[in-house]
Formats: structure tokens, C-alpha cells, sequence
């Protein structure tokens, strides 16, 4: 950030990987390797590079700036250095049936919400799929990936939260951050760590489950539900270049999958750009 910029005050520490391997890399835990970048285009996009070269369950990466990041739809989000946190997870869930992985992204919105909860004094809730919203604006993005490798298919998970950024640092006017929302902590650290073990908690429940999101030791769909504010609301879903799908959200069913009762009947969703109608 230029000296001259409004925001130039504002407190922004960058990461130590040092510091974060020291309580994220242990054996018998998830995190098996972290790496803190300076910048990069997208740490999805090099988590993906290490899963086809082998890289092991667990391997980390989180930017201090993301300079291509990307959502849904291939939408573009960017936000200054240090002003976000920006990290990928990569995941290998090989003995769970491929038709549970859309579970991953729903898992991990959980973990952010619960650790935010704990840590930041926030109540942020879900939007299906993948965002997180806070006051109802867009707080997180979640974003999925699978890649096939030559030891098999893994999942590469992204995270961006906004954690300090403020005013036109927002790339939409519909986003907010940690500092508005007046969160008890914006220190990255802590909340990467924090939401890290939610993760891992979460993951290794599931994971022993088979996938089964309601068999699983936390009862991840019972928990996606109770903080999911799509569920019970009137939603219009893109679900392709020129269709929607309008109707009242009645749940989220055993694979992750949106219903939406419309006009015309129940109509389950398995993916889908969700505008809650108000």
C-alpha cells in the first residue's frame, strides 16, 4: 500500500511462517507442510501444481497478497496485502465416495463460522454454497477444486476472508470485512490457526464417517442447516448462462445439494449462484 493511500495507517503485521508451522505442523495433525507466500496469482492455483507433483494431505499455502484470485464463475476478487486472509488446503479424502466431496466446501464454511464465532466475536451464517456473509453481506469465499493425480484424486480447498480491508478496498459494494463489522480480533494469525483446527475437526469426523454428513461424530448437515440462511428463504439461483431457478429453499439435502420448491415442483441443486430475494 502507497504512503499516500487513505488506509496507509492501518495495522497490517504480515505472517510468520516460522510461527505457524510451530503450532499447525505436528505429527499426527492435519497441516503436514505450510508455506506463507508474498504473493502469488492464486494459492489454489499452486496448491494444484503441488497436488500433481505429489505434494501430501495437508499441504498449506496462504498469500499475503493474491493477485488472481478467483470465485464462482471465474469472478475475479482482489483485495490489498496483508488486508485478507487467502489460503488453500489440500485434501484427500480418497476413501470417501466421490459423490460426498461437495461436502468439502459446505465443511469448510462451517469450520470459518464456528472459528470466527470463537475467536473474532462475530455470528457470521452461510449462504449455499460457498460464501459466508456476515450482516448480510459476503464476508468469505469458499472455492473447490478437484484434481486427478497420479496417487489419485484430491481436493484443493480455498479460503478468502476479508479480515481489515475497508471503504473502496471492497471489490463489491455488497462485501464487508472483520474491522466494519468491528470484530473483537483482525489479527490473521490467530485466526488462521483457529480456523485451521476447526478444519481438521470437522474433516476427521467426516472423513471417518465415510462422507456421511449426518452420521459423522459433529453431525456436519445438522450443523450446516442451523447456520445456513439460505434454508427457509425465498432464493433466485443461476444455475446456467441464462437459467434460473425461483423459489422458496427448503433444505440442503444429503449430498449437499440445494432443494428449492418452485411453481413447478421440488428442484434439487447441485450447484448455483444464489441471490437471497428479500
Amino acid at each position: 500500500m502507497s504512503p499516500s493511500s487513505p488506509y496507509s495507517d492501518l495495522n497490517r503485521p504480515p505472517l510468520s511462517e516460522g510461527s505457524l508451522r510451530s503450532v499447525l505442523v505436528r505429527p499426527g495433525r492435519l497441516v503436514t507442510d505450510l508455506r506463507v507466500v508474498a504473493e502469488t496469482g492464486s494459492t489454489n492455483a499452486d496448491l494444484r501444481e503441488l497436488a500433481l507433483a505429489g505434494a501430501p494431505e495437508g499441504t498449506v499455502i496462504v498469500a499475503e497478497h493474491q493477485t488472481a484470485g478467483r470465485g464462482r464463475l471465474d469472478r475475479a476478487w482482489s483485495s490489498p496485502p496483508r488486508s485478507s486472509l487467502m489460503l488453500s488446503v489440500l485434501l484427500r479424502p480418497t476413501e470417501v465416495p466421490a459423490r460426498r466431496w461437495p461436502w468439502l466446501p459446505l465443511l469448510t464454511g462451517c469450520a470459518v463460522v464456528e472459528a470466527l464465532a470463537a475467536t473474532a466475536g462475530v455470528e457470521p451464517s452461510l449462504k449455499w454454497p460457498n460464501d459466508v456473509l456476515l450482516d448480510g453481506r459476503k464476508l468469505c469465499g469458499i472455492l473447490l477444486e478437484r484434481v486427478e493425480t497420479s496417487t489419485g484424486p484430491a481436493a484443493v480447498v480455498g479460503v478468502g476472508l476479508n479480515v481489515s480491508t475497508v471503504g473502496d478496498e471492497l471489490p463489491v459494494t455488497t462485501a464487508t470485512s472483520l474491522r466494519m463489522a468491528g470484530a473483537s480480533t483482525t489479527d490473521r494469525a490467530t485466526l488462521l490457526v483457529a480456523i485451521v483446527r476447526t478444519v481438521e475437526a470437522l474433516y476427521w469426523g467426516w472423513r471417518a464417517a465415510g462422507g456421511d454428513p449426518e452420521t459423522d461424530g459433529g453431525g456436519l448437515r445438522a450443523a450446516y442447516r442451523r447456520r445456513c440462511a439460505t434454508v427457509g428463504r425465498d432464493v433466485r439461483v443461476q444455475v446456467g448462462l441464462d437459467r434460473f431457478v425461483e423459489g422458496t429453499a427448503e433444505d440442503v439435502d444429503v449430498e449437499g445439494r440445494l432443494v428449492v420448491r418452485t411453481a413447478d415442483g421440488d428442484q434439487v441443486l447441485g450447484a448455483g449462484d444464489v441471490v437471497h430475494v428479500r
